[in-house]
Formats: structure tokens, sequence, C-alpha cells
């Protein structure tokens, strides 16, 4: 691959409670990679729905899963992990809910490993150091880490922008800190949301659960840039680029990288 790439994504993230969870590495990240705090993520703002989307680059009327039950699509659409594979490529993937099990087609992945948020504390660290450790022994071309904290625990039991949401947002930034320091000079480093929220809840098509934010580590991007008119469906055709590996022919997202 012409490069390797780790993908993290933050569960239910909302711009505004990235920039309030008081971590102060959350500010670094807007000056050490490019990044937007006003991505659009697809309708609906449900996590499977939303994590399909960014796997195929296609919205959810494409794919037909809308909700947070998988359902097979009736015209297939590649995945990223099914590009990677069909490229000769190794990908790895650590999540926290089991029904995104579903994104990575049997036989793509080398290596993964799923830990039930609500039957460990600390699930976003522990799948971490999962990840850094799968990394040190097997360095994957594509890793997809996946935090789920910040959603099951921050907003669904308390609140979005309660203080409990803020402090496992701050807890997912510190992961995303400790993957830049453990595997950052040999890894571009893509760190998005899925949907945000708000009271109790999301699923609905307002600015609250439809707005994300989207950071980008690596030579790649320019440090400091303010990037606009960006979209989930863009991080697949983004990451493929990256690869040096071509994306599927139905994918409809673009690449963000300079000069596509």
């Amino acid at each position: 691959m012409k490069n390797k790439v780790i993908l993290i994504s933050i569960d239910g993230m909302r711009p505004d409670g990235f920039l309030q969870c008081g971590n102060p590495f959350s500010n670094m990240m807007q000056t050490q990679g490019a990044y937007t705090l006003n991505a659009k993520t697809v309708f609906p703002p449900i996590t499977l729905p939303c994590h399909t989307s960014l796997f195929h680059s296609v919205p959810p009327q494409r794919h037909g899963v809308l909700n947070n039950t998988y359902a097979p699509p009736v015209h297939p659409v590649d995945s990223l992990f099914t590009q990677i594979k069909n490229a000769g490529g190794k990908s790895a993937m650590f999540y926290g809910w089991e029904h995104l099990r579903d994104v990575a087609r049997p036989g793509t992945l080398v290596e993964s490993r799923f830990l039930k948020a609500l039957a460990f504390d600390d699930t976003d660290r522990i799948l971490t150091e999962s990840a850094l450790d799968c990394i040190a022994r097997h360095s994957p071309d594509f890793v997809f880490l996946y935090l789920v904290e910040t959603d099951e625990k921050g907003g669904h039991d308390n609140g979005w922008m309660t203080k409990a949401y803020l402090d496992y947002i701050s807890v997912a930034v510190d992961c995303v800190k400790r993957v830049l320091d453990e595997a950052g000079e040999g890894y571009h480093v893509i760190v998005t949301a899925d949907h945000g929220g708000h009271d109790r809840m999301h699923g609905v098509d307002c600015p609250e659960d439809m707005t994300i934010p989207m950071f980008f580590f690596g030579n790649a991007f320019q440090k400091g840039e303010r990037m606009e008119n960006v979209s989930i469906l863009d991080l697949a055709p983004t990451i493929a680029d990256l690869l040096g590996i071509l994306p599927a022919e139905e994918w409809e997202g673009k690449s963000l990288l300079k000069g596509n």
C-alpha cells in the first residue's frame, strides 16, 4: 500500500461537545492536522446506517440499512474493507458495539476484537490498547478503531452535552492522542464521528444530530487547514486514495486529498 491509515470513529461526538470537553489536546487536534467542525453525516443519523455509509460511500437509501438492524443490500456495493482485500492489503477492526461486525464482510479482516461496552469499564481505552498492540505486531495497512462510550454511556445514559458526556469525549480524545503518539509516525490518522445527538437521543434531521467533526493527520494534509463541504461519504474514497487503491465504481463520495 502507498500509505497506512488508522480511522478512529468516536460515536455520537458533536462538534460543540468536542470543543467543550476540556481536554487540552483538543486544541492541538486543530493545529496538528486538517479538520472540519461542520461535516455532514447521512440520514438517518443512526450508528449502523452511518457506518455502513462511511465504509460503502453511498447513502442509506442505496445500501438499505435504515436502522440498527443489518439487512443485506439487494444491489451490493463493495466496502472499503473489500477494496483493500482485493488490492492485497490487510485490515483490522476493534469495536465496542457488536452490530458493527456487519460493516466488514467475512474474510476481509486479518484481526478483530469486539468488547461489549456495557460489560466493561474503560472499553474505549482497552480497545485502543488492543489496536496499538495489533499495529505493533502486524502493522496492518488499515485499522478501524471504534470508540462507543461517548454515545452509549455519555449521550444515551446521561444526555448530550452533560458533564458525563463531555467527560467521555475527553477520554476518547486521550485515546486519539495515544494513537498519534505511538503510531502516528507510520500511519495517517483520521478521526470522525458518525452522528451527533440531542437530549438523550439521535436519529432526526436536525443540526445537533447531522453535524459531525473530522480530523486528518499525516503529511498528506495541511496542518491547521479548516476544510469545508465534507461528508461522511468522503471518508472511504479519501482512505482509498491514501492507500493507493482504486475506489469502488459505485461510491458517491470524493477524495479529500489535494488535487483530487
